[in-house]
């Protein structure tokens, strides 16, 4: 079994009408959770501590809103502190080489809002570029988001078909059933996920 870590990161969470259920059913996925803004709403990270989650873990899952293209603040903040040069990159820096490393986003956006020819002129793995250069710098294999696009106009049944294929992805993860050369060239995991998952 593959050992999953899930980098939750919210900073409205009692906001959120998708994010929210899509964390109960991580929770409850046997992967190992850890929200990132309860553990540091000051944004002190404690770097040693988020070192060592790493190094106990195969695959990192970062999950968040997509903020004006981005993961939240704190995202960004713990990056800059915890992939330290010498350790993450760079000379002797080899901690993450051949771990997995996606992210699973909601998105207020339609998916056809997320293209050449959309209101966003870019595809959201097109947009997570710097995070793929930066998961690629570190040695880590950077796989397509899981996304759940037009969250504004999902009723509830579209939002627990989203938690039931997120769930379903978290569980293939845990039991390396995940295809990684198709994960890493698609577009997005759940765009068809027989893809790339195994039964």
């Amino acid at each position: 079994m593959a050992r999953v870590l899930l980098l939750f990161a919210h900073p409205a969470l009692e906001k959120s009408r998708v994010n929210r259920p899509l964390a109960e059913v991580a929770r409850a996925s046997g992967v190992t959770f850890h929200d990132l803004y309860e553990a540091y709403p000051d944004f002190d990270v404690d770097v040693g501590a988020e070192q060592q989650r790493l190094l106990d873990h195969d695959v990192l899952v970062f999950q968040h809103p997509f903020y004006w293209y981005q993961p939240p603040a704190l995202v960004k903040q713990w990056l800059d502190l915890v992939l330290e040069h010498g350790w993450a990159y760079g000379t002797g820096g080899t901690a993450l080489r051949g771990k997995r490393w996606l992210h699973a986003i909601t998105t207020g956006g339609r998916e056809a809002a997320y293209a050449r020819e959309g209101f966003n002129r870019f595809s959201v793995r097109e947009l997570l570029a710097p995070l793929e250069q930066t998961a690629r710098l570190c040695g880590a294999e950077f796989l397509a988001p899981f996304v759940v696009h037009g969250t504004h106009r999902l009723d509830a049944d579209g939002i627990a078909a989203a938690a039931r294929e997120y769930g379903a992805l978290l569980a293939a993860l845990r039991e390396e059933r995940v295809e990684f050369a198709a994960a890493a060239g698609a577009a997005r995991l759940n765009a068809d996920v027989s893809a790339v998952v195994r039964p």
